[in-house]
């Protein structure tokens, strides 16, 4: 039993631990260059800033060797409302969506 909810505890750790936040990239980049938290924070940001910024313009973004962010076109669609059972249309609108390159992917795998 001991043995059992040991693993258990090892796992919910290595899901807990699995990500990475923006302050975790913002580390690894100072740890890794030398340069200051503040200016890698601030770049890292300007960075977001921009691509955000592209995407709402409906520009994509292309990162050779690491991806796409891009913009998808959603059409109008009919949905309904169980709980008032009636029938409401979503209008056609963009959302952001991110395409990772097939370098990218042969890591990751």
């Amino acid at each position: 039993m001991q043995s059992k909810k040991l693993k258990t505890i090892l796992f919910v750790n290595i899901i807990i631990y699995s990500k990475m936040t923006k302050a975790d990239i913002v580390n690894e980049i100072s740890k890794n260059t030398g340069i200051e938290k503040a200016v890698v924070l601030e770049t890292v940001e300007k960075f977001m800033e921009s691509v955000k910024g592209s995407l709402a313009k409906g520009e994509n973004v292309y990162l050779r060797g690491f991806g796409s962010f891009i913009v998808k076109k959603r059409a109008q669609k009919t949905a309904r409302n169980i709980s008032k059972n009636t029938t409401i249309i979503i209008p056609a609108h963009n959302i952001p969506a991110f395409k990772p390159a097939k370098t990218f992917m042969g890591e990751v795998k």
